[in-house]
């Protein structure tokens, strides 16, 4: 667990980076002619006011917080892992595709299988960059992105073609049997158990990451990658293992949205989880508990934004000004401490 004096100087830069974004947002808000405050409150009614729209929250998190985590367990190997979309969409496919299957499997494995095998087309689809990485020093950043591409091309031809369903109506796969679909805690509410599975996660990997020795190593190469190699770290090794884990679970994170949410896969199956988990696993510093919160704050503002434009009149995508400053608020104040840094030393 994060402990005080150290925590407050861990959470600085996440609530600063919060403030501006949500300063900005009110400025944007205000220069269109529409009331911040009422915008900013029918965000919040709309995340926490019913039932209805805390499990949204929840339905939200679920996928950012697992590939959050992902992208926060790579990061911190010092490997930029910028593929778990690709790698979230390889896991749909995978669950797309056992479910499509004309052999089936038996009702009580069904879904432990089906998510097994959704965690390792994510390990798989990073693997290739892992290859690229350790075998050509290809870097992951360029590995990553290009696979990503070739993800949302490979979806956009299976629901074209093998995968679409069997009406021939929509670009879409048939839904998945009742085996492979994970339960919800209240049937007239989207909230799921992947949840669940989703905080466990994170759990394991604040094991993995702070009690373990494979943690240490990987925490020691992300710190400094040529003391890490004196020091005796299989660095290649640690690189492979990580990106396997990293993809994973963004893999997992896929197989839990088909088997929870869409219960099918379609062009535009994602949103940009991928994309948004790298400013949760930012915003959450790179720490599983961080993470979990960062994730539960950004699925809360994607669940509040339909109400945010029906109530304020105040455009949805006002949500991703906010997640971008995030982003560029963070990269600036880290900017500046390195900036502050260099400069003392020289002094």
């Amino acid at each position: 667990m994060l402990r005080s004096p150290k925590s407050i100087r861990l959470l600085f830069p996440s609530g600063l980076a919060l403030l501006v974004a949500f300063a900005v947002g009110g400025i944007v808000v205000a220069l269109a002619g529409r009331d911040p405050w009422l915008a900013f409150t029918a965000l919040v009614d709309g995340s926490f006011g019913s039932l209805d729209s805390i499990s949204e929250v929840g339905v939200k998190s679920c996928p950012l917080l697992l590939v959050g985590i992902a992208v926060a367990i790579a990061f911190r190997a010092g490997i930029w892992n910028i593929g778990g979309e690709g790698q979230l969409l390889a896991g749909a496919i995978a669950v797309a595709w056992i479910g499509n299957s004309p052999t089936s499997l038996p009702g009580w494995c069904a879904l432990p299988l089906t998510l097994l095998a959704a965690t390792c087309a994510g390990a798989a689809w990073a693997a290739v960059a892992a290859f690229l990485k350790v075998r050509r020093n290809v870097s992951e950043v360029i590995s990553t992105i290009m696979l990503n591409f070739i993800a949302v091309g490979l979806v956009g031809y299976l629901v074209h073609g093998p995968l679409m369903e069997g009406a021939g109506t929509y670009p879409q796969t048939d839904a998945v049997g009742a085996a492979m679909r994970l339960p919800r805690f209240v049937p007239s509410l989207r909230l799921h158990a992947g949840i669940v599975i989703a905080l466990l996660a994170a759990g394991l990997s604040s094991v993995l990451l702070f009690r373990t020795v494979l943690g240490y190593e990987m925490r020691a190469v992300g710190a400094n990658e040529e003391a890490a190699r004196l020091a005796g770290i299989r660095i290649e090794r640690c690189i492979f293992i990580t990106l396997l884990l990293s993809g994973g679970l963004a893999g997992l994170a896929g197989g839990i949205e088909v088997s929870a949410v869409t219960y099918r896969v379609y062009e535009k199956f994602s949103p940009g989880y991928g994309f948004t988990a790298i400013a949760v696993a930012l915003l959450g510093r790179l720490h599983p508990a961080g993470v979990v919160a960062a994730a539960l704050l950004f699925g809360a503002m994607e669940a509040g934004s339909n109400s945010m434009q029906r109530v304020a009149g105040v455009s949805s995508v006002l949500v991703s000004v906010l997640q971008a400053t995030v982003i560029f608020s963070l990269i600036a104040f880290a900017g500046g401490m390195a900036l502050r840094r260099r400069v003392t030393t020289t002094d």
